[in-house]
């Protein structure tokens, strides 16, 4: 099987899903949409939930991949990195909203759907927050990173002003980090 066919399948999944929403999404706009015939589609994907959940595992895996690269530069400062690991994740939420009216539906969906992957996305996530803080959290750095990720997931309730998320992630780590330098109970 052609990788190329897949990728073109998964990029016209996410075209109809974000034109229309996951409920009024076929088969056959996917495979349309991919310039394919739909019995050729269903030889990469099982159905329009398979085609969702493929979808969603390179999405995870893009934003995963950009976290470990940001996470990876020991020269730039630890607020910097911690802001763009965690960018990762939000530029998520975001992308989809700037694309679609149907992000809501699609996250909706999301949970549904692909509920085991967003939990190992979240969990790696917070492995790569929780690495970076080793150092200057010491004994607290996964509970400082779990913080950090639900800080990251509440700013995803309000995209009315897709600037505004990223400002307030720049203050919320701002803002935890500078609290790490200060003397605090350890447990």
């Amino acid at each position: 099987m052609s990788n190329d066919r897949l990728d073109a399948i998964l990029a016209a999944a996410y075209e109809c899903f974000t034109r229309h929403g996951m409920r009024r999404t076929t088969m056959d706009d996917i495979a349309a949409a991919a310039g394919m015939s739909r019995p050729a589609v269903y030889q990469y994907v099982r159905n329009k939930d398979d085609a969702y959940r493929r979808l969603a595992e390179r999405l995870f895996a893009r934003s995963l991949s950009d976290a470990h690269s940001a996470a990876a530069d020991p020269t730039t400062p630890l607020t910097e990195r911690l802001v763009a690991v965690l960018g990762a994740k939000l530029e998520l939420t975001l992308t989809l909203h700037r694309d679609s009216r149907h992000a809501a539906e699609l996250l909706d969906e999301s949970t549904k759907l692909t509920g085991d992957l967003v939990a190992a996305y979240t969990r790696e996530l917070t492995d790569v927050v929780a690495d970076a803080l080793a150092g200057p959290a010491g004994t607290r750095a996964r509970g400082v990173a779990d913080v950090m990720v639900a800080l990251t997931r509440g700013l995803e309730a309000d995209l009315t002003d897709p600037d505004l998320p990223r400002r307030r992630l720049r203050d919320g780590v701002a803002l935890i980090v500078a609290g790490l330098d200060t003397p605090g109970d350890p447990a």
